[in-house]
């Protein structure tokens, strides 16, 4: 059979939050790009996983680079908002938000996009990858490349190209990680080899009908008991999205899958399939369940295209309910020249502070992207115990910032192989607060950008100047990214863009608790406008215990806020005090989230 051949300067696998990126911001960047989807939708967990209501860098000072754009396309696109649930401040439709990024990949004329495509072999010459034999359309084809980049889930491309890489738990023995299990537990356990990592969810979509939530008949095994911790209709809206599309992605007693999780990384085995068909049916039992519990008042959402070989097998009344892939929360994780540790993501102390930056040999701040999500673990019984990495801010529970360093994005065995999603290089633990999607955005548009820079400077990976890509993402003309946390410059400060550098330039100006060095604190009038929001006049109380409450004459809310001049002026409040704020109101959250005083 003869192989038809291509040539790309960089091709990126995956179709993930990360690959997409990946792929964009290369192609943007000056370097002609190859994207390779095994799906026919863009954006794995942001869209065809259907988690959209993401987790983590929801403050305004987190809000940079892709993600950044990303929310700010979805604030105009979705007309009712994003303020929607209770998990997260962002709910969207999975097909607004691939979309956008369908547009943003047609906009690039160095960028192509082949979506169902599969992954054949490799063809090596020492610590490089040449080329990627995959089929197309049926047909099998050879991509010549000169730099590549795993953008899946599951870090597909380590095993077909040889790349060192990571599966599993490690012990506390090996990187001194306070939360990793000992050595002695990892190894005389039978439940550190059956959950090898943490628990998938297949995402399915429900309907909620008009009027309150019916209570009808209590749920049936398996499911028995998900809803006692809040409540049947509260566990309805943890994930509801625009338009009364709700997102089930429940790990209490809900729809995460704990079993025969090794044969995620047999693709083409029966075991494979019979997996993802048992996470598949366990989803639509869980609907069904929630549909009997409420007396049809829940009904099947339709959110996604059905797959033609699901067709026949779905139980469910209608089509486009499930997902187009499961949510893996972790997979392979290279093993990088550096690797992020759970002890550098965690505080140093109790409030406002940030992890301990990190640094190259030459004692220069080497991150490439911000992250703040708690870590979160999903596994079978009791919630692991895991070390704290809040606090109290804008009357909400928001996590450390940390950061994310290039080395854990390059490949410490394959000289021109890059890691651009949740397949960087981490440890395990490590893994539940890196996973998730804005800083998995980022983390990509840094590969991506990094790709470039070397394929036109000829410059290894490995070699690549941190401060000219660190530079090149604080430039970027349509998504500046900030690798630095400063936990008081939102995105649109004036300055943002001038304390990044100056910061990376000397970090001391960096104090402890992430504010710039010497900077006046912003005023609370100061803010950025946002569709949907309006003004509010009415009393705010603080508690005493770092939360506060909105009251008028027509109800009382609790009140927070994603920004940081207004988190500083609540700090100031001692007592009740009348105000005029802008905001937006969520009635599922419950609160009321503000960004700035009227006056």
């Amino acid at each position: 059979m003869v192989l038809i051949q291509e040539h790309a300067a960089v091709v990126v696998w995956g179709g993930g939050t990360g690959g997409v990126a990946a792929a964009l911001q290369a192609a943007r960047s000056g370097a002609p790009t190859l994207l390779l989807t095994p799906g026919p939708w863009l954006g794995g967990m942001v869209s065809a996983a259907g988690v959209c209501a993401p987790d983590g860098n929801e403050l305004s000072c987190w809000q940079t680079g892709l993600w950044g754009a990303f929310l700010r396309e979805l604030q105009r696109q979705e007309l009712e908002g994003l303020d929607q649930n209770w998990v997260s401040c962002f709910g969207y439709r999975p097909a607004t938000a691939e979309a956008i990024l369908r547009r943003w990949v047609g906009a690039e004329p160095l960028l192509r996009w082949w979506p169902d495509v599969r992954l054949l072999a490799a063809k090596r010459r020492d610590n490089r990858v040449l080329a990627l034999e995959i089929e197309r359309d049926g047909d099998p084809l050879r991509l010549d490349l000169d730099l590549l980049v795993d953008g899946s889930d599951l870090g597909d491309l380590f095993p077909l190209v040889g790349a060192p890489y990571r599966l599993g738990w490690e012990p506390t023995e090996t990187w001194g990680e306070p939360s990793a299990p000992s050595l002695q537990a990892q190894v005389g356990q039978s439940f550190f080899h059956q959950q090898l990592v943490q628990s998938p969810t297949w995402v399915v979509m429900a309907q909620l009908g008009d009027g309150p939530c019916p209570t009808g008949s209590p749920l049936a095994p398996p499911f028995a008991g998900a809803a006692e911790a809040f409540g049947l209709e509260r566990t309805l809206t943890y994930g509801r999205l625009p338009g009364g599309l709700v997102m089930l992605n429940w790990p209490l007693l809900g729809n995460d899958w704990h079993q025969g999780l090794a044969a995620a990384f047999q693709p083409g085995t029966p075991d494979y399939g019979e997996l993802l068909a048992a996470m598949r049916a366990h989803s639509q039992a869980f609907l069904e369940e929630l549909i009997s519990a409420t007396d049809g008042w829940l009904q099947p959402g339709q959110a996604f295209p059905m797959a033609q070989d699901r067709l026949a097998s779905s139980r469910l009344k209608g089509p486009g309910s499930l997902a187009l892939m499961p949510y893996w929360r972790e997979g392979r994780r290279l093993v990088g020249l550096e690797v992020v540790l759970e002890q550098q993501l965690l505080p140093p102390g109790p409030g406002e502070v940030i992890a301990p930056l990190p640094f190259d040999g030459n004692g220069a701040i080497s991150s490439i992207a911000v992250g703040n999500y708690p870590n979160d673990h999903h596994y079978p019984g009791p919630d692991w115990p895991l070390a704290a990495k809040s606090c109290r801010w804008g009357g909400r529970w928001s996590g450390t910032p940390f950061c994310i360093p290039y080395g854990a994005l390059v490949s410490a065995g394959i000289d021109n192989l890059l890691a651009a999603d949740k397949c960087f290089s981490s440890s395990h633990m490590a893994n539940g607060a890196t996973r998730l999607q804005p800083l998995i955005l980022n983390i990509g548009q840094a590969a991506g950008l990094a790709a470039a820079l070397c394929w036109q400077g000829k410059i290894p990976l490995a070699a690549l100047p941190l401060r000219q890509l660190q530079e090149a993402l604080l430039s970027d003309p349509l998504a500046p990214a900030g690798p630095v946390p400063l936990w008081d410059t939102p995105w649109h400060h004036p300055r943002w863009a001038e304390r990044q550098r100056r910061v990376l330039d000397d970090p001391s100006l960096l104090g402890p608790d992430g504010r710039f060095e010497g900077a006046a604190s912003p005023r609370p009038q100061s803010g950025c406008s946002e569709p949907l929001e309006s003004l509010w006049q009415g009393w705010v109380s603080p508690d005493g215990y770092g939360g506060y409450s909105f009251s008028t004459g027509a109800g009382r809310w609790p009140l927070i806020t994603l920004e940081p001049a207004l988190h500083h002026w609540l700090l100031t409040l001692e007592h009740p005090q009348e105000v005029e704020l802008i905001g937006c109101l969520n009635p599922w959250g419950p609160w009321l989230r503000v960004s700035r005083l009227a006056r």
